[in-house]
């Protein structure tokens, strides 16, 4: 069961590239409650600095840290003139690269988080972290991130726990649209693993993969500390998972890609987290990308 349905089942009785400085819409911001009662708990303190902890149970933007040094891998790689990707290519139908050779360019895990994580309350936690040559990666389920702007399909009244925020915000100031760009959900900094460590910020290409299918987008938000899996309503429709908040997502099956040090400029911009993205997979693919792994 996904964490949402769960949770709610429980209730019921049973292009550019910049430096890792972000630009202030970029940053995590603070945000009121959100989620489920038992299954949203509060992520551990730890986190970027300047950001404020949210109240548990929450997802939560990191509380005040220190700024670490840039993992090694977190070099600058540009990709000149974001092109708007075609119809099919937004749609994940039709990646740069094939959904499969992604997979086996990720197939063996450097555990890089001290511990694993569950997929939903009551899970066994056996999902490690992964790092190796310039990426950080994971395999799980998809839980559907309907939270950010209130569109059509995103609001209270399709999700009883929708929160009107995100962890991180567009260039303008507001919350991210979780029905129009596709982003990735990480775990909240705690004692397995440290997103902001491994040089990871809101706005950072990812790939996610579920079948045939590749969808670019970037982090968008965070989640519980000990719980990974999850993504917006754009990455699922895109991936062709049904995106409702409370009955869809996908059990299992979906490979998550982040490139650390990258960033989609400006976050909100799907085109650029594309052509982006396809740019570093290609390189990832072909044993280009790097050889340092994040820690």
């Amino acid at each position: 069961m996904h964490k949402r349905k769960t949770a709610l089942a429980a209730a019921a009785g049973s292009v550019l590239i910049g430096s890792l400085a972000l630009p202030a819409a970029a940053q995590p911001v603070a945000a009121p409650p959100r989620g489920p009662l038992a299954e949203r708990a509060a992520a551990a303190d730890g986190g970027p600095p300047g950001s404020v902890a949210r109240p548990a149970p929450a997802r939560q933007a990191p509380a005040n840290m220190p700024l670490p040094a840039p993992a090694p891998d977190a070099a600058d790689r540009s990709v000149p003139g974001a092109r708007e990707p075609s119809e099919d290519s937004r749609a994940g139908s039709a990646p740069a690269v094939d959904a499969e050779a992604l997979r086996a360019a990720v197939s063996t895990c450097h555990r890089i988080s001290r511990g694993a994580y569950r997929t939903d309350r009551g899970a066994p936690a056996n999902v490690p972290v992964c790092g190796r040559d310039g990426v950080v990666h994971w395999n799980a389920d998809l839980d559907i991130d309907c939270d950010g702007i209130r569109t059509a399909h995103c609001h209270p009244g399709s999700d009883p726990y929708f929160q009107p925020t995100t962890a991180f915000t567009q260039s303008d100031g507001r919350y991210l649209n979780s029905e129009e760009l596709p982003f990735v959900v990480v775990p909240a900094p705690g004692p397995r693993w440290n997103y902001w460590a491994s040089g990871i910020r809101g706005g950072t290409v990812a790939a996610v993969v579920h079948r045939d299918r590749v969808v670019y987008g970037v982090v968008g938000d965070t989640g519980p500390a000990d719980t990974i899996g999850e993504a917006s309503y754009a990455a699922a429709e895109a991936l062709g998972i049904d995106p409702h908040p409370l009955r869809g997502g996908a059990a299992s099956g979906v490979t998550y890609i982040l490139f650390p040090g990258t960033r989609a400029e400006p976050i909100e911009n799907r085109a650029a987290a594309t052509a982006l993205g396809e740019a570093l997979a290609r390189q990832l693919v072909a044993g280009t990308l790097g050889a340092d792994t994040p820690s």
